[in-house]
């Protein structure tokens, strides 16, 4: 683990939470190896706050610098940790999601009649949100969650889910692995460039959502009787 021993050593100048987020991940690969990507990815998706995506960018770029561990298998576990933890999320928001958003709902800006906005718009995009959701940041933890308290029907959440998370480990395993050969000992530029990655990704999704909205209200408006 030369490469990242040595970015963990001029990361001293570094704020302290970042260097203990980082140790940790990094005690988690030496000792656990690939099931530490799986579980670390599967606790993010689950909609604990975790670094999982950060523990596959690791994981890759490990894999990239010192051939310990193969980058085919790095995806393959980020994305059943994807699958499993967005199925406990969903499990979760299935059995007590709304007793929930009820009871703690307000300590987050989150109201009841949310959850019936929610609800509709679940049933028309409920497929495309658990699919794009693993590419924005804060949708990753939430949208299993969010589709299970909705209801959304089990199969089309697993289809879509599933296609989610190994898309999703496939870009940003290779990405953490391509970038690891060409910045070496720099993980943090890795990082940033994951991190630049996933708010362009985001940008683009959230304006394809205003467009498709405009679209869509504009079209009803168009066919509704004068």
């Amino acid at each position: 683990m030369n490469g990242i021993t040595f970015w963990l050593t001029r990361a001293m100048i570094s704020p302290l939470g970042a260097i203990d987020i980082l140790q940790i991940l990094q005690n988690a690969l030496n000792v656990a190896g690939y099931p530490a990507v799986a579980v670390g990815v599967m606790i993010e998706s689950s909609g604990i706050p975790f670094p999982g995506e950060t523990m596959l960018l690791l994981a890759a770029f490990y894999a990239a610098t010192n051939h310990q561990l193969s980058i085919p298998i790095v995806i393959a576990c980020a994305a059943l940790g994807a699958i499993i933890g967005d199925n406990i999320g969903y499990y979760v928001g299935l059995t007590g999601g709304k007793a929930l958003v009820n009871r703690y709902g307000r300590y987050i800006f989150l109201k009841p009649e949310h959850l019936v906005r929610a609800e509709t718009f679940f049933a028309r995009h409920g497929d495309k949100t658990v699919f794009l959701g693993r590419f924005v940041a804060v949708l990753r933890a939430w949208a299993a969650f969010l589709a299970g308290v909705n209801k959304m029907h089990w199969r089309t959440f697993l289809i879509y889910n599933a296609a989610g998370g190994i898309l999703w480990a496939t870009i940003f395993g290779l990405l953490g692995y391509y970038a690891g050969k060409v910045f070496h000992d720099n993980f943090a530029q890795v990082e940033r460039l994951a991190r630049n990655v996933t708010w362009i990704s985001g940008t683009v999704i959230v304006i394809g959502v205003i467009i498709a909205v405009i679209w869509y209200q504009l079209r009803k408006k168009k066919l509704s009787p004068k």
